[in-house]
């Protein structure tokens, strides 16, 4: 009997495009930077050393785990130096330095290695790292205690405190052209609004990050905003605060659109960004914690792979060959 008949598929000699994982970790390097150098310039030295010793000892993480795992050093894609520079940006210049270490150590060895490494990691690494530690350290994370000792030309407070203290009422002296500037106190590289909003448009025309994402997350910040300060004029904030202040737009374009922890078909993906926003303000305005941008990206990750599941019926004709 002969046998049946075996259809042999092999690859097509694809041509390389010269896109690399490393590049891209680069660009959002250099990208982070137009929000990072403010930082520097207002807090100094301090936060310089905050920033080194956490991109530094998140690549001393990476080459400990590729060692004791036996893989291939990975220190050269830019990834570990990205988390560790992500990482940074979310905090106070005055961390001690055994926070910092600590949290590189869960950004690195727990949010991305233990998983496998790079894109086998469920949950942003920094934000998982951040998250742990505003939970087991929480005081250090108090931005207006913090810095208090830092000279400042403007009001130095931070903003959202204030409304979850005293309601909408007490941001009046706030401007929109002022929080944007970053006339507000804040992480390192998360105070300056203009320069996230510079750094995460030019990602978005290189296609480094889903503008999907990142403008539905803004979306689901505005809507949600708005309808909580529609209802109670003097409980909550207005949209455009919730967008200018916190970490809403390091989220939006740095963290919500982590390629390993966010969908990939288009749908989904505005479901996510929209999901984040809409957490990120309800936390803040009716939970427990004053800036919701941290729990909100990690739930969004959690409901990562079930959102990325949705497939909306095509169009389709059916054909009658009979």
């Amino acid at each position: 009997m002969p046998e049946p008949f075996k259809l042999t598929v092999s690859h097509a000699p694809f041509r390389h495009n010269g896109s690399r994982i490393s590049i891209k970790n680069y660009n959002i390097l250099a990208a982070t930077l137009l929000a990072v150098i403010p930082g520097l310039l207002v807090y100094g030295g301090a936060a310089l050393s905050v920033v080194t010793l956490s991109v530094s000892t998140a690549m001393i993480w990476e080459l400990v785990m590729n060692y004791l795992t036996r893989r291939p050093y990975s220190i050269g894609d830019g990834n570990a130096a990205l988390m560790g520079m992500l990482f940074a940006m979310m905090l106070p210049a005055t961390t001690p330095w055994w926070v910092v270490v600590v949290g590189t150590f869960f950004t690195i060895v727990i949010g991305k290695q233990i998983y496998g490494g790079l894109g086998g990691n469920p949950f942003h690494p920094a934000v998982l790292a951040m998250a742990v530690l505003m939970l087991s350290w929480g005081g250090y994370f108090d931005f207006n205690a913090a810095l208090v000792d830092y000279q400042f030309d403007f009001n130095p407070v931070y903003p959202l405190v204030l409304v979850k203290s005293f309601g909408s009422g007490a941001v009046e002296g706030f401007s929109a052209i002022d929080l944007l500037l970053g006339r507000q106190v804040g992480g390192i590289g998360t105070f300056c609004g203009l320069g996230l909003v510079i750094g995460g448009v030019y990602l978005m025309l290189r296609g480094y990050i889903r503008w999907e994402i990142s403008c539905s997350f803004i979306a689901g910040i505005l809507v949600t905003a708005f309808l909580f300060h529609h209802a109670n004029p003097e409980a909550y904030a207005g949209a455009g605060f919730h967008l200018l202040t916190g970490y809403s737009l390091f989220g939006a374009f740095y963290l919500a659109t982590e390629d390993s922890s966010s969908p990939v078909n288009f749908i989904p993906m505005l479901i996510y960004g929209a999901l984040g926003g809409f957490l990120t303000v309800l936390i803040r305005n009716i939970g427990a914690y004053v800036d919701g941008v941290v729990f909100a990206i990690l739930l969004i990750n959690l409901t990562n792979p079930l959102i990325d599941k949705i497939r909306p019926k095509t169009l389709r004709k059916v054909i009658n060959y009979a």
